[in-house]
């Protein structure tokens, strides 16, 4: 049965002393709303992070070519070095253990018209292995695949911002876009989930590889190469590879082993390495200014507990003179400070989200995507100053509850 009268006295004894009830709960609240504000912003930089990765293949590699820095074998300094189908092939052959998929990438910016809509957009010329490079997600349709490399046929894929930009809710399969005034059959719809839908990556036109290189370049001409790794090598393993790739690119175009400028590669398995370590750092550094926060908060909620205790020590010498045993006078100044701590634990909790999420949009222009904070951790943090506020309120409480009411009463 619940005893009214105990919470009664319990309210009346912070209602008596609003000063002392706002400074200890201040404390808890201001260290729970720290504590939280702080985990939401390492987990909002941290977001960022994953995101930048999310839109292609863990384990993808990007090969770029560039001009010649080093003179080598008679050879002019600033050569530009043309990647080509015959590149592609020899990669595709001599690592096909290592390579997962693999796809050429051949740039355009053309002018699209449907109708009476029209507008510019990038065009991605590739193999069909890109799509799982990219993790494009087809939700109508088919991507571009090997008949029509084979055929060089002009059929298309195309972003969801395109459809939307020329096709106002119509069914765009089987529909003919110009592009350039050559019309193109629409095979695929695509969405790129991890980028958002207001991504840049849906404003793309993929086409196959062959089409391009023979209607706009008359050539077997590559402008970059992506591929993934066999998902079982090691993070030192796929740098290990890369860096064969590398070699391997610069003796077949004759480049000098220390020019950096003529081949560049990035690796995604490098990358993600990196952002790890940085993630781990940074979850070390906020976990110990987080728990430092959490000390200072049970250091100041126990400093102000062991002063009210001895605040209230004449107050314990008349209730033990009026015959209160000593396990009441110790369970009312723990349920009193139980109370207040939960309550504000509760309260710098609410703030720390309100906070986090009206400065969402300041956050992201210093790269912090999404800033929050599990629920559990915060309340574990929040339970941790309770059991803390509890034996910093139970071991005074049990010490004075034990002075004789004689002396009880005439401290000063």
């Amino acid at each position: 049965m619940i005893d009214f009268g105990f919470f009664r006295e319990i309210f009346q004894s912070i209602n008596k002393n609003k000063l002392r009830t706002l400074l200890s709960g201040f404390t808890v609240a201001f260290a729970i709303m720290l504590f939280a504000i702080l985990f939401g912003v390492a987990n909002g930089l941290q977001n960022s992070f994953n995101s930048e990765f999310a839109g292609d293949a863990n384990n993808s590699i990007f090969i770029f070519s560039g001009r010649t820095t080093k003179a080598v074998e008679g050879m002019q300094v600033g050569r530009r070095i043309q990647f080509d189908n015959e590149l592609y092939e020899i990669l595709k052959k001599e690592y096909k253990d290592d390579i997962e998929f693999i796809s050429g990438r051949v740039y355009k910016n053309l002018t699209a018209s449907y109708k009476d809509e029209k507008s510019n957009y990038t065009i991605r010329a590739v193999n069909p292995d890109h799509q799982f490079i990219e993790k494009t997600d087809i939700i109508k349709g088919r991507y571009i695949n090997q008949l029509d490399i084979k055929n060089k046929a002009k059929n298309i894929v195309i972003g969801k911002l395109v459809w939307e930009d020329l096709f106002n809710g119509e069914d765009p399969i089987g529909k003919y876009i110009d592009l350039s005034k050559i019309k193109y059959k629409v095979v695929g719809l695509f969405v790129d989930k991890a980028e958002g839908s207001d991504s840049n990556e849906e404003r793309i036109i993929y086409m196959p590889i062959s089409t391009t290189q023979q209607i706009y370049g008359s050539n077997d001409y590559i402008d970059q190469i992506n591929l993934t790794f066999n998902p079982s090598m090691s993070g030192d393993q796929a740098i290990e590879f890369s860096n064969k790739l590398k070699r391997r690119i610069k003796q077949i175009f004759s480049i000098a082993p220390e020019d950096q400028a003529a081949v560049r590669i990035r690796n995604q398995a490098q990358a993600l390495e990196e952002v790890s370590q940085f993630n781990y750092v940074l979850s070390i550094l906020v976990l110990i200014i987080g728990f430092g926060t959490l000390i200072a908060g049970i250091v100041g909620i126990s400093n102000i507990m062991i002063f009210i205790v001895k605040e209230r020590t004449k107050e314990i010498g008349i209730r033990k003179a009026l015959g209160a045993p000593p396990v009441s006078i110790e369970r009312l100044i723990t349920f009193e400070s139980i109370l207040i701590t939960s309550i504000s634990g509760f309260l710098g909790l609410i703030a720390g989200s309100v906070i986090l999420d009206s400065m969402e949009e300041t956050l992201k222009e210093y790269w912090i995507t999404d800033p929050g904070v599990s629920t559990s951790l915060v309340i574990g943090a929040t339970i941790t100053l309770i059991l803390a506020g509890t034996i910093a309120a139970w071991l005074p409480a049990n010490r004075a509850s034990g002075i004789k009411p004689i002396v009880a009463l005439r401290d000063e």
